[in-house]
This record gives C-alpha cells, structure tokens and sequence, in this order.
C-alpha cells in the first residue's frame, strides 16, 4: 500500500497532520495578521478579558495575548526545527559510527550515551543552561543535546540489523567502501525510524523549551515565547485565566499533534504494522 494512503487513512496521523499544519500556517503568517504589537502594550489595557479589541485578552502590561502567541509560535516551532536537527545529525551520525564499525569505538560512543541517559532528561538541561546561562539559544542547545542519546540508541540497533542484511554483506563483498555502504546502503534503509523519531522529538523540543521558559531559564522578557508568556500570566490566574489557559492550549495542541503524526508515520513506515 502506498505511503501517503497508509497515512492517510490514519485518522489519528491525519488530525495529527493538520494541527501540525495549521500551526506551522499560523507561525508563518502570524507577524502579518497579529492584530497588537507582541512586545509594547497599554497599562490601561492591562488584563483585559477576551473582546472583540483583544480577541484572547491582554496580559499584565496590556498586551494582546493573541499577537504574542502568533510570534510565539515562530519562535517555538524554529525552536523546534532547530533543536531536533542538531540532535538528529549529531545522534545520527554517532549512531552511525556506533554500529557499523563496532569494537572500541562502539563502547566509547555508548559509554558516553550511557552517561547521558542517567540524567533525567530534565535535570540534565537545567543543567546545562544553569552552566552556559539562562537565554533561549542556551536553553535551545541544551534540549538538542538532550535528545541526541535518544538517536544514538535508535540509529545504532538500527545499523546492527540492517549492516546484517544480504545486499549490504553482497554490497560488501564486491568491494564497496565503507563510506558508500553507509550512506546508501545503511543510512538509507534506517531513515524510517529516524523520521518517526524526529517527529516525535519535535514536539517534546517544543514543550522541552517552554518548560525551561516557564521556569526562567529559557527565553526572557519581553520575548513572546510560550513558556515565558505562560510563566508571567501564572500570578494572575485566579484573576485573569486567559493569561495562562491560551498559551497553555497552544503547547498542548502542539504537543498533541506532532504525537499523532509521529505515530501515524510510524505506523505507516512500519513494514510488520498492516492495520492502516
């Protein structure tokens, strides 16, 4: 069955697919159609309730809470791009390395991944951005190192089944080298678990840095990021709910959506999964 039927036909991946979608829309044209200024705001406007002026009311500056989620959304989701493809390059190729050439190298790599995975995933960023200082490219590269472990056990038991298939021992024995057996042949063969991975690891990005927003070591203000909007609007909850419920809709919608694509791609990459 053809991919994009199997993933069609995935209720879960095609609800998934659209919010994803919608968002990535929204992150894209958001600057155009924000309706305020995401950063400067009128006191006498401060924690005003949604209105047809505010559409999802105003912060404790008096700041329009829906132009700082549109900016916010850039942010969060180039947070995210950024974030999952220094983990995906990085891991992978250690994945890489890892399995196909084993011996020495493989217990250095995996001694190193083994360290890594005994941090709670995070601690170990609070970690890193307590080190390096509390910013949200620090916060950003911390997430990245996070989830590299996570590719490097993923790619290497990858490597380990497929480098034991018959057309890369074929491949081999007429001579290929190394680097030609790993890209085309190795590589290629282990990229559908790779993309699963990657669209599962960019949502936990998403909400991985917002996390650190929200306790103030990702973005600062005045940055419309979602942590950090969700973080300021905390004092105010009895007193203006909207200043935590929209941003906390948006992390949650995010997360959601790239948790059902992620598990409609794998179900429909998945050779042994015939349900779809």
């Amino acid at each position: 069955m053809d991919l994009r039927r199997r993933v069609a036909r995935s209720r879960a991946a095609a609800f998934g697919g659209l919010i994803v979608a919608l968002l990535l829309l929204l992150a894209a044209v958001g600057p155009l159609i924000a309706p305020h200024d995401p950063i400067h705001g009128t006191l006498a406007h401060r924690l005003q309730p949604p209105s047809r002026q505010y559409p999802l009311g105003t912060d404790d500056l008096g700041r329009d809470l829906l132009s700082r989620l549109l900016y916010g959304a850039r942010i969060a989701f180039e947070v995210g791009f950024i974030a999952t493809a220094i983990a995906g390059v990085v891991g992978t190729t250690l994945g890489l390395i890892s399995g196909y050439y084993a011996g020495t190298v493989d217990r250095i790599i995996m001694g190193f991944t083994d360290i890594l995975l005994a941090f709670p995933y995070l601690l170990l960023a609070l970690i890193i951005v307590a080190a390096l200082g509390a910013n949200l490219t620090n916060a950003m590269g911390a997430v990245a190192v996070v989830y590299i472990p996570q590719y490097i056990r993923l790619v290497r038991g990858t490597v380990l089944s497929v480098k034991a298939r018959v057309y890369v021992l074929a491949a081999r024995a007429v001579g290929a080298s190394n680097v030609r057996m790993v890209v085309r042949h190795v590589l290629l063969n282990s990229l559908a678990p790779i993309i699963v991975q990657s669209s599962l690891s960019f949502g936990s990005a998403i909400v991985a840095t917002a996390t650190l927003s929200f306790l103030g070591l990702g973005a600062q203000p005045p940055t419309p990021e979602w942590g950090a909007i969700l973080n300021a609007g905390r004092e105010y909850i009895r007193v203006a709910p909207w200043t935590t419920t929209f941003p906390g809709l948006a992390i949650l919608l995010t997360a959601v959506g790239c948790n059902l694509l992620g598990d409609g791609l794998r179900d429909a990459l998945d050779p042994r999964l015939k349900t779809l």
